[in-house]
């Protein structure tokens, strides 16, 4: 069991975020067990060709066999949508020395017993951080970046989109258990409970203490969880709604009535936006160029069908009433 003590004021520094960087890191763990994550099993056939020209030994060791990873290849968000270059910056600049107990600590067990591409690399620190780096950021652009990252960032936007709406309906209650079946919410203290895990998660009770709890959805745990090392600052990793959407391929146009009122296009995009969506994530869901939908969305929202606010840079189409009653 772990349990976060949350004292006068923290639940005001509370915020979400999500990182690419992270998302990245536990991406990894789709290639040591690709059964547990069914979702992404259309993109592991498609980007294994570019995955088996990097440096795959490594990678693969980058993830405990119990799908625990170092806890400082996945830093804390300093912001809701943090820059990834100033997060590969942060793992290139972490003490050498600290590498070890990383590792260990995510393996649990001593370092003559890690694997021999982690243990002939720990043998000069410095020199395999920025192996490991280098390996993260080749794989990044071989074969996160083009396609595979539009798709998940749409999805942790939506995320983010809506618990901001079940925060302001449900309050801090609704919003905390309806993350996660194994969090409960009682008086100031946020408890989880580890099941169906492969590893038994250590015991903790950490005491926020002014320095905020940040909540960040992902596409690759099957439940709640935190970091490693208790003594770092908060963080709570949760399953981001809407993870099965990765896999889907554009939808097709239904409603005859509403396709003959809208064309096919605009139907199917007015049809997508249970959930609020920028010009882009439409774009790659649909396949589509943004400039394609964009144009389709200004005819939408010209004739009262949409409705649209900003979130971040990015402005966010949903349907309107009149939307609402037509997808009807």
């Amino acid at each position: 069991m772990i349990e976060f003590r949350f004292g006068v004021g923290d639940l005001a520094r509370t915020s979400f975020a999500y990182s690419p960087l992270q998302e990245a890191v536990y991406s990894l763990r789709c290639w040591r067990q690709p059964a547990r994550y069914p979702h992404q099993r259309p993109w592991l056939r498609r980007l294994a060709p570019a995955y088996e020209r990097l440096d795959t030994e490594l990678l693969g060791a980058l993830v405990a066999p119990h799908l625990w990873v170092p806890d400082y290849l996945t830093p804390r968000p300093d912001r809701p949508r943090p820059s990834l270059d100033a997060q590969f910056a942060e793992i290139r600049a972490v003490p050498p020395e600290r590498l070890a107990a990383e590792f260990t600590g995510a393996y649990d067990t001593t370092f003559d017993r890690l694997p021999s591409v982690l243990r002939k690399g720990l043998d000069d620190p410095g020199g395999f951080r920025q192996r490991i780096a280098d390996a993260l950021e080749a794989y990044w652009r071989e074969c996160l970046a083009p396609d595979w990252w539009p798709r998940v960032q749409s999805v942790l936007e939506a995320d983010l989109t809506y618990r901001g709406k079940v925060l302001a309906d449900a309050g801090v209650d609704g919003l905390f258990t309806g993350l996660d079946q194994r969090l409960s919410w009682h008086g100031d203290v946020l408890t989880l409970v580890p099941r169906d895990s492969l590893y038994a998660w250590p015991k903790a009770d950490i005491r926020i203490e002014g320095r905020g709890l940040v909540l960040v959805p992902t596409l690759f745990c099957h439940g709640a969880h935190t970091m490693i090392d208790p003594r770092l600052p908060p963080l709570l990793s949760y399953p981001a709604r809407g993870r099965a959407t990765i896999s889907e391929t554009p939808p097709p146009a239904t409603g005859e009535a509403l396709t003959r009122l809208l064309g096919a296009a605009r139907a199917r995009i007015l049809r997508l936006l249970d959930e609020p969506a920028s010009t882009t994530e439409l774009a790659h869901r649909l396949a589509v160029t943004p400039g394609a939908v964009s144009q389709h969305l200004s005819v939408l929202y010209d004739a009262g069908l949409l409705l649209r606010t900003r979130s971040g840079r990015s402005v966010r189409y949903g349907r309107s009433e009149l939307g609402e009653r037509l997808c009807g």
